[in-house]
């Protein structure tokens, strides 16, 4: 226990040690997420999207716009690095876009049902959950690979750091699929029924389920039993959100309440709100902000986890119901998916102004993605570490030290050093050579001394079988009574 108390007060320093240098470069850091500031006796929930999209520049105003469709209600997600835009159609309409430029990438119909799209590791390939089966297409539109173990899929989430594609089905089963090998990492009956709702943590890559008597629980592939519950609500769930960090999860239930709660203890609830009616979905940004869609009502609430909200900080009003939305990494813009298409709305402060080009670079070009591409494969995460508490930053003494030992006690044997001084002998015409008779002399001796180690090892070997033979085993009742006999 004292090594262990010793562990966790280093760790605990360096974690401190960690935080002071992060808010010490806070300073280096070129730009700042800006809010609106209203004036005394104004509401920013007044303000319109026409007012911001006036009041910005034009590259700014152009992010805000509408696609009228008629294939809905929509799904939508945006890649990682958030330059690409992919919506999916409930009556079979995909189409992927670079949002900022507008140039369609592909437009297809499957000519079935949708029920949601995910980008995978870049830009180049993603998935659809259609009626029967999920298929993989690439960015041209071009059907790469039809997924028949992942059948009647409702929702789908994608692992970046271990490349897996995680999926959720309507009879209950639970999949993960590791994209980089094509090969089933683990796929089981949850027994919870319908899987509904489904999102991921992106602080330990857990999947995390909303039930309908009220109950979230955590998943990883490793063990067919969730790894944590959390009673949340006495009634069904209605939508469920983590922020980036993984620090606190959103819910909300049908008694027409939004919980926060805080992850890294399993306790809760830190906030409790009421809202007009469930929401139908929920979404985290970067930078804190909390995205509530009710019927055809966006509500953006600022730093609604940390201390109490009295007022949501933006609303918008759309013509239809909405269903699903998502913030765009780096960019102040929320997208919603809805039965007459999608909207993009802008968000001030709702997206992290410093992102690490190394990581995930919006403006990367095609030499940058594909050598982004193999770093992201070299350090793919095993499935085998998605645990509660993360330990992908902490080496495991214990196996190391038993490494170490079992590698200590193996016994090395040296071969002797063969002094050999050979005389130069003159015969007729001809001269020796004393490099060659060198050669033989060691061939001769490690012969010999290779000899003599397989009689000393085969000694032994007959030595361990006469003591164990001696021995009586469970096992020895199994064996053929020749053998016995011998």
């Amino acid at each position: 226990m004292g090594k262990v108390h010793q562990r966790r007060i280093i760790t605990e320093t360096k974690n401190k040690l960690a935080a002071k240098i992060s808010e010490a470069t806070n300073v280096l850091l070129p730009e700042n997420s800006g809010y609106i500031i209203a004036e005394p006796g104004e509401k920013t929930t007044k303000i319109s999207q026409t007012q911001l999209s006036n009041s910005v520049d034009v590259t700014s105003a152009k992010k805000h716009f509408d696609l009228l469709l008629d294939f809905g209600p929509y799904n939508i997600d945006y890649s990682l690095n958030g330059r690409q835009l992919l919506i999916g159609g409930r009556k079979g309409h995909v189409a992927a876009m670079d949002w900022i430029t507008k140039h369609l990438m592909c437009e297809i119909n499957v000519m079935e049902e949708v029920y949601d799209v995910k980008w995978l590791h870049n830009e180049n390939l993603f998935s659809v959950a259609q009626k029967k089966w999920v298929y993989m297409y690439d960015n041209q539109g071009v059907e790469v690979h039809c997924l028949k173990n992942l059948n009647n899929v409702l929702h789908q989430e994608f692992l970046p750091y271990h490349f897996l594609l995680s999926t959720a089905s309507e009879e209950g089963f639970l999949s993960w699929l590791d994209v980089s090998m094509g090969k089933l990492v683990s796929q089981f009956n949850a027994k919870m029924g319908r899987l509904s709702l489904m999102t991921q943590n992106p602080n330990n890559a857990l999947i995390c389920l909303g039930h309908t008597k009220g109950v979230v629980s955590m998943w990883s592939p490793n063990l067919r039993e969730p790894v944590a519950k959390i009673l949340c609500h006495g009634n069904m769930i209605t939508s469920l959100a983590i922020n980036s960090n993984g620090m606190y999860m959103a819910t909300s239930g049908m008694d027409r309440s939004i919980k926060i709660w805080d992850l890294r203890r399993l306790k809760g609830p830190l906030q409790d709100y009421k809202v007009r009616t469930s929401p139908r979905s929920m979404v985290f940004s970067q930078t804190g902000c909390l995205a509530v869609a009710i019927n055809n009502v966006v509500d953006v609430y600022e730093e609604c986890c940390t201390k109490t909200i009295q007022h949501a900080y933006l609303r918008h009003n759309i013509a239809r119901t909405i269903n699903n939305l998502a913030f765009c990494p780096f960019e102040d813009v929320l997208g919603a998916g809805h039965d007459g298409g999608f909207s993009s709305l802008l968000i001030p402060g709702s997206g992290e102004p410093n992102f690490d080009a190394l990581e995930r670079n919006p403006f990367q070009t095609k030499k940058q993605r594909k050598e982004a591409e193999v770093k992201m494969l070299l350090e793919k995460i095993p499935a085998e570490m998605i645990t509660l508490e993360s330990t992908v930053d902490e080496v495991d003494l214990n196996t190391l030290n038993t490494k170490l030992t079992a590698r200590n006690s193996l016994q090395t044997v040296k071969p002797l050093k063969i002094n050999i001084k050979v005389r130069n002998k003159i015969k007729k015409k001809t001269l020796a050579n004393p490099s060659k008779i060198k050669e033989k002399i060691l061939e001769e001796k490690t012969k010999e001394f290779v000899k003599a180690l397989n009689a000393r090892s085969k000694d032994e070997i007959d030595e361990r079988k006469s003591t164990v033979s001696n021995s009586f085993s469970v096992l020895d009742r199994f064996q053929n009574k020749r053998n016995k006999k011998k």
